[in-house]
């Protein structure tokens, strides 16, 4: 499988955020909507997002993909070359993946998230930041090297009394 990687270099100064970014990875067909299948997608795109920026730092290019049919040819692994390139990820947006897709990249730390439809990659990025702005999950509070929400303290400060 062909896989090329565009990185992208800034010349400005990075995030100014004092927190550490998320990355994340959409599969896309056309850089602009979450519009593709795990197995079928073209590209992925890769940001780092914080609870106030946003930025795409690199794209991944494979010309091998499979049919968006749910049929994967055993003979030919056209998954693992994805999953190696999305290392370093915490998420991966996608409208589908299959069960042992699923697992390679569970097993590779990656959080896979199924949408139903076709979404603008714009609209993605505000839900992330968002919830990094909220409470997010424990298994991203430990990516993100943040401790337990403040209420769960509060609550165990109210149960001490």
């Amino acid at each position: 499988m062909t896989a090329r990687r565009l990185r992208l270099i800034e010349p400005e100064e990075p995030m100014t955020d004092n927190e550490k970014p998320l990355k994340i990875a959409i599969a896309t067909n056309d850089m602009e909507n979450l519009d593709a299948h795990f197995g079928s997608a073209r590209k992925f795109a890769l940001y780092e997002v914080t609870t106030t920026t946003a930025r795409l730092v690199e794209v991944l290019e494979f010309d091998d993909v499979t049919a968006q049919q749910g049929e994967h040819d055993s003979i030919d692994d056209r998954i693992t070359p994805k999953v190696e390139a999305l290392t370093g990820c915490a998420l991966l947006f996608v409208l589908a993946i299959g069960g042992p897709s699923a697992a390679k990249v569970v097993r590779a730390g990656i959080h896979p998230i199924k949408r139903k439809e076709r979404e603008p990659i714009a609209d993605v990025l505000t839900q992330v930041r968002d919830m990094l702005g909220g409470t997010p999950p424990p298994f991203l509070r430990k990516v993100l090297g943040r401790s337990a929400p403040d209420f769960a303290i509060d609550y165990a400060e109210d149960m001490s009394e």
